[in-house]
């Protein structure tokens, strides 16, 4: 089988090497660090060519914008197997209203919230909540940066007012959803659906916040972990029950036949778990822990997905734990500096059960005898992956091989995965956000 990967970052090079475990991969556009060969000898390589003009026996596309924008319609009018949903179903992503209108109509547990287009109906919402903090989410895509859980109302409503008038996100804030604040531990369920069927993936657990102990401004994404202690058995079979079977129902009354990947951003406090947000494609981070997790033929399941020939089961490597630690460049969130020369990444690669998945990195022209030179070109530059038989095996692995990289102004997290979200776990809200 030849798969094409459709994207650029860390979680399609996690992608590249799940697949070219049985299958020759190509990723497009890619990036420096993405080509090579896979531990099992198949071929990755990255092509700057658009998807259309290149041959593939299933495209897998990786990014939301481009399934907002409609490439896997484009890509199924010519016949191709696409594991990704159509433009109607990627609406769940691209208008965070509509995704709320879904899970209304579907009876799906979720946030109080309200669409507005002006301040004033926002003010008129949070009046009626019982205190802050309070949440305002861009209605449509803002690259992971278009959520704020504000803790006063006059920062909440100053939010409101920038992104509606574009200053804020352009187009993508002219309308706002405004929502009360959920409390609890988060959990991100990745769900496989093939327009019929759905299975569950491993529950993951991401870290949105800049800096330890959730400080700092919101960002795509600084780390993630699987499994979850708190996500038991009898916890997903009630989100597949409650959340997820309901919204695809919905989704299927629609006439939608959603095929691909189905991200349910979730909130498990004590009244049991509530969707917080959807997304429509793997998440990054989440996808660097989940997909080295899965056993057997990946390239296989998600083609199957794609088909409408899902198997009765996800196999999963119960004896394998995977923790990511993002390393992001300096300026990152908001000005990412770019150009900055990395190194030791090769030496990171070296450390027994460690990946390092580059997301956004370019090539440089060694000054000394490196072989290969790398330098940052955006603000999430790697994902350092480090898997074991549990978590703080993983762990150990993961930060082992992060401090042996280095550039200046680099930014990690050092707190992933160092409390688990487990059982009877209480936090306080944390904001989560398309990616």
């Amino acid at each position: 089988m030849r798969v094409c990967v459709v994207g650029s970052g860390a979680r399609e090079h996690a992608l590249a090497l799940a697949c070219a475990r049985t299958a020759e991969v190509v990723v497009t556009p890619g990036n420096p660090g993405i080509a090579g060969r896979s531990p099992e000898g198949h071929t990755i390589s990255s092509l700057s060519a658009p998807p259309g003009e290149v041959e593939a026996d299933l495209y897998v596309i990786g990014p939301e914008a481009p399934l907002v924008d409609g490439l896997a319609d484009r890509l199924r009018s010519r016949g191709a197997t696409v594991f990704g949903p159509g433009a109607d179903g990627a609406r769940l992503e691209g208008s965070k209203s509509f995704m709320k209108e879904v899970a209304a109509a579907a009876g799906v547990p979720t946030a109080r919230h309200q669409a507005v287009t002006r301040v004033e109906e926002a003010e008129r919402f949070f009046a009626a909540l019982d205190g802050g903090p309070y949440v305002v989410k861009t209605d449509g895509l803002a690259g992971g940066k278009g959520v704020l859980v504000a803790p006063s109302l006059d920062e909440a409503l100053a939010d409101v007012a920038a992104k509606l008038s574009g200053e804020a996100f352009g187009a993508a804030g002219s309308t706002v959803v405004v929502e009360e604040a959920l409390s609890g531990p988060e959990l991100s369920l990745l769900v496989l659906c093939d327009g019929r069927r759905c299975l569950p993936l491993p529950a993951a657990q991401d870290y949105k916040r800049l800096g330890d102990h959730d400080a700092g401004p919101n960002t795509g994404g600084m780390g993630a972990y699987s499994p979850v202690p708190l996500a038991t058995e009898r916890l997903v079979e009630q989100v597949m029950d409650e959340i997820v079977q309901p919204s695809l129902a919905e989704l299927e009354r629609r006439g939608i036949s959603y095929r691909g990947v189905l991200y349910a951003g979730l909130m498990c406090g004590p009244q049991g778990p509530k969707l917080v947000e959807y997304n429509v494609r793997f998440g990054d981070p989440e996808a660097q822990v989940v997909l080295p997790r899965l056993d057997g033929d990946v390239a296989e399941l998600l083609r199957a997905a794609a088909a409408g020939e899902l198997p009765d089961k996800v196999v999963v490597r119960s004896d394998l734990a995977a923790v990511g630690v993002v390393v992001a460049s300096a300026g990152y969130p908001g000005a990412p500096r770019l150009g900055d020369r990395l190194y030791g990444v090769d030496e990171a690669s070296t450390v027994e059960g460690v990946m390092v998945l580059h997301g956004a990195t370019a090539r440089r022209e060694p000054t000394d005898s490196a072989a290969r030179a790398f330098a940052t070109a955006g603000g999430r530059v790697l994902t350092v992956v480090g898997t074991g038989t549990d978590l703080a095996e993983a762990r150990e692995r993961a930060y082992r091989a992060t401090d042996l990289i280095s550039f200046p102004g680099a930014q990690h997290r050092s707190d992933i995965a160092a409390a688990p979200a487990g059982p009877g776990t209480t936090a306080t809200p944390r904001a989560r956000s398309e990616r």
